[in-house]
């Protein structure tokens, strides 16, 4: 709906965090290939329309089994008009959720960095959500 306030996916992972959906690139991927790839695998939904100019990279640490391990993670803003989400193993649920609810509902603080940004992004170039 033209003029709405736009609506984030969010996903509720195994670790029991919500986050957005990621991932890693493969052998051979460009970083857009990798997003489209991941949303598809992870949500089901393949209509992505990338926002140009949004591209935000963050890195963090965390334990896997007794290692601990670096991780580079660039995010980007997309819109789909698919509402419907088929979810992976990776994830025990979702949700779509306005930025106000969604600043709740994200568990970690770079998450909630980057929806600030995509939010501060949107309202600056009075992007038309639909």
């Amino acid at each position: 709906m033209e003029g709405a306030e736009p609506e984030y996916l969010l996903l509720h992972y195994t670790a029991d965090h919500w986050d957005f959906p990621k991932g890693n690139i493969e052998a051979g991927e460009a970083e857009k290939q990798a997003a489209i790839r991941e949303i598809r695998e992870e949500t089901g939904i393949s209509d992505i329309e990338f926002i140009d100019d949004f591209r935000m990279k963050i890195e963090y640490r965390y334990r896997h089994s007794k290692r601990l391990v670096q991780k580079e993670v660039v995010l980007f803003l997309a819109r789909t008009h698919t509402r419907q989400v088929t979810l992976s193993r990776e994830h025990i649920g979702f949700a779509w959720r306005n930025y106000q609810d969604a600043m709740q509902q994200l568990t970690y603080r770079n998450a909630k960095n980057i929806l600030g940004a995509a939010k501060e992004f949107l309202s600056k170039y009075s992007f038309a959500y639909r």
